[in-house]
């Protein structure tokens, strides 16, 4: 795959050193620059495509009609459709970055845009059927804007509709909505009336009953009217003050009144003040919907839960939009058509179950490695290196939603005249900010950032309302702390009216941040944790699985690389190679669990049959173990111990990882001193004491007598022992 990068100062336009961008793009085949490259610089570009055999271009284009005009040569220079990136060396660099900054900023953002492009992901469709029935609930106008579109069932919701127009193609019905659940495609709305299908519409109690309390279009009772002689003038005996419920299906709803069963929105349901976007969408959805795949899922690495028990919560938690859902305690799922493509669940999830494709963990990490490597392949290093206009590299996660769109208008205004300078932050696109996870910053800072910003759009939000990263700044700000960096993680939301407050914000943010002691210097993750004392990964057929990710001691986890857990912990690992931690119990990492075992444990095997990561184990000697650099903090031996001796703590315990630890088995520490019962007739050891002792204070009085010959109790031989004894001794 060739790949050639473009550089263009927009005639003028871009305090842009061109000759500098060049010299800092590195991995490509070629770099090329002009003044005006969209327009009288297309014919050279021609050249150098066919001079070099480019398949990929990077281009710095940031306007709309720039693009245009690329992708047509594109199609003209029959390259793939999708062959030309673009990189916005304007509004978001030299508009608001001095010269020099500037130049160096477009550089890295094509080297991180060039990096990213070899870990594209495959794109994917899903798909789902779905008719054309709608429930609009409440709202006659709504009703009839659809109505030619849909098959539209207006519910009344306790409304009289005698005076609304233009509904002869609607069907109304009667009674109030008790509930709405499923999802688009399946809906159920349960309502509630007291008047049965049974009526005709007579209006006898339209005109007899309560004032104000009973509707004449649909003919309905308010739950409130009283009981009394008018109800007797039905003819057809059609009211029942205790109500009757039924169940209408749907593909969509529209409920202006509801509140939204998911914070972020649902797909097929819609709330708040129906407009003409929102009669273009229940169009749109109409008859079925395909759109990309945005999930991958191996839920064969799942925590969730197993044999009844509730493990990891942290995806149906995480959902803003209703799509992931737990269809047992033990169990959730994922619905594809429903997702919005936020990466809440992706940057929970401590195992890798669910990643998010576009862009992938892989793709985020070597783009945050491209942005701030100043080393090259042959060692030698980029124009700037000592000697950068960058002082502070401070990466960016920027949410591609208004956060972009607004940073990129104040690179307009900025334009423009207005003074809205801020430092040159390197920038990560991502769906939105919901999508950074604690092993995205700690990956920025393991790879020599020295301060990581997310930049996502605050209140305004379209997946998870006001404020969504302020638990993750929180927790981050004490982990950084604890192993030594110091503060060095912020949130910054753009505003639409009020630039100045992000630009001072940011601002701030970035000048008082110190050197980061870990150095900039060609890192690259492998998103496994290594620790130095792990093997080649077993194969089930007793050879080596090649690249297989594997656990200290050489286990094979299974989970895919780049699971959060695996990926925070090598980060973590480099980190204090650099740094001097402040504590030995990091806190704020919620992927890593630390457990405490009281004396009621009994060594039942409940909590390491349980444990999804294999982090616990029973010993020949009776004594549990605890693996904590396998530990994904899920919960579940927690929840499943039947003697409820387990707690798990929060929080990355540097002296219990193998590295920092003495013996032959490093990665393992007793957590618990157990004995084993050994058979008074073979010696054999066949039980831990503790729970010998549990099942005789549960069933003893039931056996007792039971074998009167021994000397010894029945719960002190082993099971084949103890059938033998019976036998012989005649038992009862």
């Amino acid at each position: 795959m060739n790949v050639g990068a473009f550089v263009c100062s927009c005639g003028g336009s871009c305090d842009v050193d061109l000759e500098g961008v060049r010299d800092g793009v590195r991995d490509v085949d070629v770099v090329a620059s002009s003044e005006l490259l969209c327009q009288d610089g297309l014919d050279a570009m021609a050249q150098v495509v066919d001079e070099y055999d480019l398949d990929e271009l990077v281009v710095t284009a940031p306007d709309r009609s720039c693009q245009r005009r690329i992708r047509r040569f594109v199609e003209t220079a029959d390259l793939h459709p999708e062959a030309a990136a673009f990189v916005n060396h304007r509004e978001e660099a030299a508009w608001v970055h001095d010269s020099e900054a500037a130049t160096e900023k477009t550089a890295r953002v094509i080297n991180a845009t060039v990096a990213g492009r070899r870990e594209e992901a495959v794109s994917r469709t899903v798909s789902r059927e779905a008719g054309d029935a709608v429930a609009v609930v409440g709202d006659p106008e709504a009703a009839r804007s659809l109505a030619e579109s849909a098959e539209v069932t207006l519910v009344a919701d306790g409304r009289d509709f005698s005076d609304a127009e233009g509904l002869d193609d609607v069907t109304v019905e009667r009674g109030r909505v008790l509930d709405v659940a499923g999802s688009y495609g399946e809906f159920a709305v349960t309502v509630e009336a007291r008047v049965t299908e049974d009526c005709i519409a007579c209006m006898d109690c339209v005109h007899e009953g309560p004032d104000g309390q009973v509707t004449s279009a649909p003919v309905d009772i308010d739950p409130d009217a009283p009981d009394g002689e008018w109800v007797e003038v039905c003819p057809t005996d059609a009211i029942d003050l205790e109500g009757v419920t039924r169940t209408l299906e749907f593909d969509q709803v529209v409920f202006p009144d509801d509140e939204t069963p998911a914070r972020g929105g649902q797909l097929g349901f819609y709330t708040g003040p129906v407009d003409a976007e929102t009669v273009s969408a229940v169009v749109s959805n109409c008859g079925g919907v395909e759109r990309p795949a945005f999930l991958d899922l191996e839920m064969n690495v799942c925590a969730a839960g197993e044999s009844s028990q509730q493990g990891c919560t942290a995806c149906s938690d995480a959902c803003p939009h209703g799509a992931v859902d737990r269809v047992a305690v033990d169990e959730v799922s994922f619905d594809p058509v429903s997702c919005q493509n936020c990466g809440a669940c992706t940057s929970a999830c401590p195992t890798g179950a669910t990643k998010l494709r576009e862009p992938g963990n892989e793709r985020i990490a070597r783009e945050v490695e491209a942005l701030l490597s100043t080393g090259t392949d042959d060692g030698g290093w980029l124009p700037w290196g000592s000697d950068a206009a960058i002082e502070r590299e401070v990466v960016a996660f920027v949410c591609s939603e208004r956060a972009r769109e607004r940073l990129r208008t104040y690179g307009r205004r900025a334009r423009s005249g207005e003074d809205l300078a801020y430092p040159p932050v390197l920038p990560v696109e991502v769906n939105c900010t919901d999508t950074v996870g604690e092993a995205h910053v700690m990956h920025a800072l393991a790879a020599g950032a020295d301060g990581v910003a997310i930049v996502g759009c605050g209140g305004d939000c379209l997946h998870s309302g006001p404020d969504p990263k302020t638990a993750l700044v929180d927790r981050l700000g004490r982990a950084t702390r604890d192993l030594g960096l110091g503060e060095r993680v912020g949130f910054f939301a753009p505003g639409a009216d009020d630039p100045g407050a992000f630009v001072e914000a940011l601002s701030t943010f970035a000048v008082g941040l110190d050197e980061s002691p870990v150095p900039s210097d060609g890192y690259e993750a492998a998103g496994v944790a290594h620790s130095g004392h792990g093997s080649d990964a077993v194969a089930t057929d007793g050879g080596t699985a090649a690249g297989a990710p594997t656990a200290p001691g050489g286990a094979r986890t299974d989970r895919p690389p780049f699971n959060s857990h695996e990926w925070t912990l090598e980060s973590v690992r480099r980190i204090v190679e650099h740094a001097d931690p402040e504590r030995e119990v990091v806190r704020g990492l919620k992927d890593f669990g630390r457990m405490d075992v009281s004396d009621a444990c009994n060594l039942t095997p409940t909590c390491s049959t349980l444990c999804p990561t294999d982090a616990i184990r029973r010993t020949e000697d009776a004594d549990l173990e605890f693996n904590h650099e396998r530990c994904v903090n899920c919960g579940l031996c927690e929840e499943g111990c039947p003697e409820t001796a387990i707690t798990m703590e929060d929080g990355l315990d540097l002296s219990l990882l193998p590295e920092n630890r003495k013996g032959e088995d490093p990665e393992w520490t007793r957590v618990h001193d157990g004995e084993m019962l050994e058979c008074v007739r073979c010696g054999k050891a066949f039980a831990s004491a503790g729970t010998a002792a549990a099942i005789e204070a549960e069933v003893g009085d039931l056996v007792e007598g039971i074998a009167p010959e021994s000397e010894h109790s029945i719960f002190e031989y082993c099971g084949d022992c103890r059938a033998t004894l019976l036998f012989e001794g005649g038992g009862r």
